[in-house]
């Protein structure tokens, strides 16, 4: 399993010793730094010496004259391995941001970031792929080059893709599964042996989606296409500001209203996105031309006025979005808008989990606005705002990739997770050629199924005669592009169709997706074929026990 259990309080918490390193270490060398300064060396301009406190050996980088000056390891990188990294990490003083960084020879690769702190140890998770096999050199970066870096319990474990492969799929029979055991039996309660099972999944309980616009709702093809595969949906741009009230107080909900009537007419779930967006590209020019005063009460109009009329019928608001990048309303409210606003919401619909939502957090490893680290710090001053506390809050991730980092993805999700909040990908897209975008949309959308704490999916791909957002899943037919294979071939897997027959107890056992399914009998008696139909709810409630079909002779 590529990475062993780590508490998340050992993740979120600053502890007093670090933990022993995962994998004893993978392929560093000397990880506990047991062996003195045995492989490890200085980088850039900077002092390393070997320490000892309280009976913990670490390594310490002083005397640092620029943000590079750090420790460092020699190592050799396989290309199509994927490398899980992790380290325990202290500064002398200050909360600061440091970075682990892999030098190879076709550039820099940063494994992942963490928030230091003094006199306790963090834990930096992180991950990473090489595009060629060959030497590389691992070492630390902080930009504040006034702070002593220390690093301990230091571990790299390399994975072969088919080990990774592996771990997903074993995760999603442990997690996404359960293992279903069904009897059928006659009217007198006989076991019907050697009778035919199909099992046919009607919904499959994980929330999975795609986004939509108003194109849908004249456009049967487009409806059909949609409706025969998502169960989750938002909508693209209806929903927001710019396009609800683009004139001061003439706020028009006709067109959501009716994207809302359609998804609830087939049973489709909706996110609300968004209530607020911060950045400042995206404002109807009346709000741009607001005093503080009237912008601060426009806002709160805004928040109760859509948030009063969707309540209840949404199963999420993303209410600031893009909070960590942008920083429109705190220009017109002060640093603490965020959290006053999130306050707004949840007195106007509490009982729905409100997200926030952000880009590059899962995508890229550079350490910038939205990293891991920076989400939690932000999640946690909206929670600590007074009122806050009992917020439903959730983490959304926009999941805009390029080239997925795996063993990145996975490493920021189990930061993430130590919130304990729902987590969703909410706006997942690739850019690049369709055949990239196949390749890359089913390695992500099978990492995101497989990590445990992941509640829902939803695609970025809502249907425009020209073209999509970044990512089409369609042609304008509504055929199948490669990515709308993807999406089918991996509903298929997650639900789909089963069929077995019954031992001689009239026993019949499947591992199926959590869902709804019906499951069908047909029994070859002496004389006469007789079947009859069921329902079938598989959830983790059905674990342990046995399912009766009753067989009703024909």
């Amino acid at each position: 399993m590529p990475y062993p259990m780590i508490t998340r309080s050992a993740l979120r918490q600053c502890l007093e010793n670090p933990l022993r390193p995962q994998y004893n270490g993978g392929i560093i060398v000397n990880p506990e730094l047991n062996d003195g300064l045995r492989a490890w060396s200085t980088f850039g301009d900077a002092k390393t010496e070997h320490r000892e406190s309280n009976g913990n050996k670490y390594v310490a980088a002083h005397s640092r004259n620029n943000p590079y000056g750090s420790m460092s390891q020699k190592l050799y990188l396989k290309k199509n391995h994927l490398y899980t990294f992790s380290a325990w990490v202290q500064v002398s003083e200050g909360n600061v941001q440091v970075t682990a960084i892999f030098k190879t020879d076709s550039g820099f690769k940063k494994a992942g970031s963490v928030f230091a702190e003094p006199k306790c140890w963090s834990m930096l998770k992180g991950g990473l792929t090489v595009d060629a096999s060959g030497p590389a050199e691992l070492y630390f970066e902080s930009n504040n080059t006034s702070v002593e870096i220390w690093v301990d319990s230091i571990s790299l474990q390399p994975f072969t893709e088919k080990e990774w492969r592996s771990h997903q799929d074993q995760s999603i029979e442990r997690t996404r599964k359960e293992k279903v055991r069904i009897q059928a039996i006659d009217e007198q309660g006989n076991p019907l042996s050697n009778a035919t099972i199909s099992i046919k999944q009607n919904k499959l309980r994980f929330p999975f989606g795609c986004a939509i616009n108003k194109n849908i709702l004249s456009n049967t093809a487009y409806q059909d296409w949609f409706t025969s595969r998502f169960g989750v949906t938002a909508f693209e741009d209806e929903m927001k500001w710019y396009s609800t009230e683009a004139t001061r107080g003439q706020v028009d909900y006709s067109v959501p209203d009716a994207m809302l009537a359609f998804a609830k007419q087939h049973n489709i779930a909706v996110r609300g996105h968004n209530v607020i967006w911060d950045d400042p590209k995206y404002q109807s020019g009346w709000v741009n031309s607001l005093s503080p005063n009237d912008f601060r009460t426009a806002v709160q109009s805004r928040v109760g006025s859509v948030m009063t009329r969707y309540r209840g019928r949404l199963i999420a608001w993303d209410v600031v979005n893009e909070n960590m990048h942008f920083s429109f309303v705190e220009s017109k409210l002060g640093q603490n808008a965020s959290s006053v606003i999130y306050n707004w919401a949840g007195k106007t619909d509490g009982l729905t989990t409100l997200f926030l939502n952000e880009f590059d957090t899962i995508e890229n490893s550079g350490g910038g606005a939205a990293s891991p680290a920076k989400y939690l710090q932000k999640l946690k001053e909206i929670q600590s705002f007074p009122g806050n506390a009992n917020l439903r809050l959730g983490i959304g991730l926009e999941s805009h990739f390029n080239i997925p980092n795996l063993p990145y993805m996975r490493s920021s999700l189990d930061t993430l997770a130590s919130a304990n909040v729902p987590i969703w990908l909410t706006e997942v897209d690739v850019q690049g050629n369709p055949a990239q975008q196949a390749l890359y949309l089913e390695q992500i959308l099978r990492e995101a199924y497989s990590y445990p704490k992941i509640a829902g999916i939803v695609m970025w791909s809502a249907w425009k005669p020209q073209g999509c957002y970044s990512m089409c899943l369609t042609d304008n037919n509504f055929k199948n592009l490669a990515t709308g294979d993807v999406v089918d071939k991996l509903l298929h897997e997650w639900g789909g169709s089963r069929m077995g027959l019954t031992d001689a107890n009239g026993f019949c056992e499947a591992s199926l997706s959590h869902g709804d399914y019906n499951v069908n009998i047909i029994s070859h008696g002496v004389t006469d074929i007789s079947s009859s139909t069921s329902n079938l709810k598989v959830d983790p409630t059905i674990a342990g026990r046995t399912t009766l079909i009753h067989q009703v002779t024909a």
